[in-house]
């Protein structure tokens, strides 16, 4: 195990009926600005608690954050944002407001361009957020990193803020979530998840052994959800495995990958498919094209995940992966080009940024342009 140093400084307020502590959870003398996305929150009633429990502070709100959060629409947030003095915001919604949030928080306080923050990659400054989540999926909520879109160009970045002071999740606002966010969700914990535990085996027994708790989670409760979306147990695991899947915990000491995110990003700057539905697509093909680097973990997850225990080891690797894909489909999502029916020449697009930019990618930098070619090829 490698050294390591974990703080994670955001307060997490789990369950029912919590979305009225904010009346104490913010000062009042804060001047807030309320962040929101389409306005899914006034149809689930989560809006009509959060305008009822900070009926005596001061605060404006902004509407209109998108998924896949764009610096176009940010930036009239954060002139806004200077133009009120605002000191506090709440994001209320899912990752991509609270991705968007984090960019706010961090160029308010700024004097130049919001994108410069994420071509920097981390914000220097930035005032106090907090959310309230109302979509599993990204993590954004106990973590402090954002990915924001820039729709002009089509690129899309991540970048790192702070933590949210607190964040509330109350499971029963996943009651009304459309199935596709549910699978999108889903999709995107768990290769958060992977990105943590797929490099090499034997670091850390601890941080196996709780990164495939979440992953037998999720493989659990993913059709549960299909068949009764309203039970609190399950949509609470839900809500919570997307948490501890991206909040520094299962990560601790040990290599990480994060390839199939950076070539998800890209394919949804190209593309605007969703984050989590092109994790589905690249994921599978990042495990069969550094399947001899990754053997040894592939392995581990085959036999403790979906307990595949004979056949040689080329036939336990390639069962994993298709377990993998089984369960991408489950679910809904398409696991190539041809079953979202995108375009291959797209493949082109992203190899030409990332050779522009000599990307290498993965836990050995050894995934350049060209492997990236080979992962997004049909198999």
């Amino acid at each position: 195990m490698k050294n390591f140093t974990f703080h994670n400084p955001t307060k997490l307020i789990f369950g029912k009926g919590q979305i009225s502590k904010l009346s104490s959870l913010i000062p009042k003398d804060k001047k807030v600005m309320i962040t929101f996305g389409g306005g899914s929150v006034k149809k689930n009633g989560v809006y009509e608690q959060v305008v009822a429990a900070l009926k005596e502070h001061n605060y404006i709100e902004f509407w209109g954050i998108e998924p896949n959060p764009t610096v176009e629409t940010l930036r009239k947030a954060i002139t806004l944002g200077k133009e009120n003095n605002i000191d506090f915001i709440l994001a209320v919604g899912g990752g991509s407001v609270l991705d968007g949030t984090k960019l706010i928080a961090s160029a308010i306080p700024y004097s130049g361009d919001a994108w410069e923050i994420v071509l920097k990659g981390k914000a220097d400054n930035c005032i106090p957020f907090a959310s309230v989540m109302t979509l599993p999926a990204t993590g954004s909520e106990m973590n402090n990193g954002g990915v924001i879109s820039r729709s002009e160009t089509k690129e899309k970045y991540a970048f790192n803020a702070r933590y949210p002071e607190f964040s509330i999740l109350d499971p029963e606002t996943t009651y009304s979530l459309p199935p596709n966010q549910v699978a999108n969700g889903l999709a995107d914990i768990y290769v958060h998840v992977m990105e943590q535990y797929l490099t090499t085996p034997g670091q850390s027994r601890v941080m196996d052994r709780w990164a495939e708790g979440i992953l037998l989670t999720v493989l659990e409760i993913a059709p549960k959800i299909k068949e009764n979306q309203h039970d609190y147990d399950t949509m609470a695991d839900f809500m919570l495995s997307a948490t501890m899947a991206l909040n520094d915990f299962i990560r601790m000491g040990v290599t990480q990958d994060w390839a199939t995110h950076m070539i998800g990003h890209e394919l949804t700057a190209f593309t605007g498919i969703a984050h989590g539905a092109s994790l589905a697509i690249v994921l599978p093909g990042t495990m069969y094209v550094m399947r001899e680097q990754k053997k040894g973990k592939i392995l581990q997850y085959g036999e403790r995940i979906f307990n595949i225990t004979e056949g040689t080891e080329d036939e336990k690797i390639i069962l994993a992966i298709k377990k993998t894909e089984d369960f991408f489909k489950s679910i809904g999502l398409a696991t190539t080009f041809s079953e979202a029916k995108i375009d291959i020449s797209v493949i082109d697009k992203i190899v030409n940024r990332f050779k522009e930019v000599n990307v290498v990618l993965g836990e050995s930098r050894n995934i350049t342009a060209e492997v990236v070619r080979e992962i997004l090829g049909e198999r």
